[in-house]
């Protein structure tokens, strides 16, 4: 017969998750709903964790936009990204400037890395190569900016 595994409890569970990585609060809240907590057991279990400052909205929303930056996505889906987790508006307009030049130099290296340094005259390949730049989360004046330093060349 298997010993039966000890029960967690709901602190042990949360600081076990964002032992991994940040989450945000909704993200925890999700998570700890699916090992069966209560609602009221996790509002507040991450009250208290806010307050001992091992669980931010504001620190997950600065590593959410780098690691995706990184990744090669632009603002706009970032933005899309982190609403569908939770975040306040106001927290994520902090972080996601899209008026920030490192957008473009992200843009211009997944369409190099994708395209390769040539470029087409093709209406049929340039729009297929801008729906590329539009669904990883790139605005159009990012995008233009984009075309316009590949047809310099």
């Amino acid at each position: 017969m298997k010993p039966l595994k000890p029960e967690r409890s709901i602190r042990n569970t949360a600081l076990d998750l964002l032992s991994r990585r940040e989450h945000s609060r909704l993200e925890l809240t999700k998570k700890l709903k699916t090992k069966e907590f209560s609602l009221s057991e996790i509002d507040e279990m991450l009250d208290c964790l806010v307050s001992e400052g091992l669980q931010s909205d504001e620190r997950y929303v600065e590593s959410y936009v780098h690691s995706r930056g990184r990744r090669g996505f632009g603002p706009l889906r970032i933005k899309l990204e982190l609403q569908e987790r939770g975040v306040a508006s106001d927290l994520i307009d902090m972080y996601v400037d899209f008026n920030d030049q490192n957008w473009f130099e992200v843009a211009h290296r997944e369409y190099e890395k994708k395209f390769g340094a040539e470029v087409t005259k093709s209406a049929k390949d340039r729009a297929k190569r801008m729906r590329f730049l539009q669904s990883r989360g790139f605005t159009g004046d990012i995008i233009q900016k984009t075309f316009a330093a590949f047809s310099e060349r």
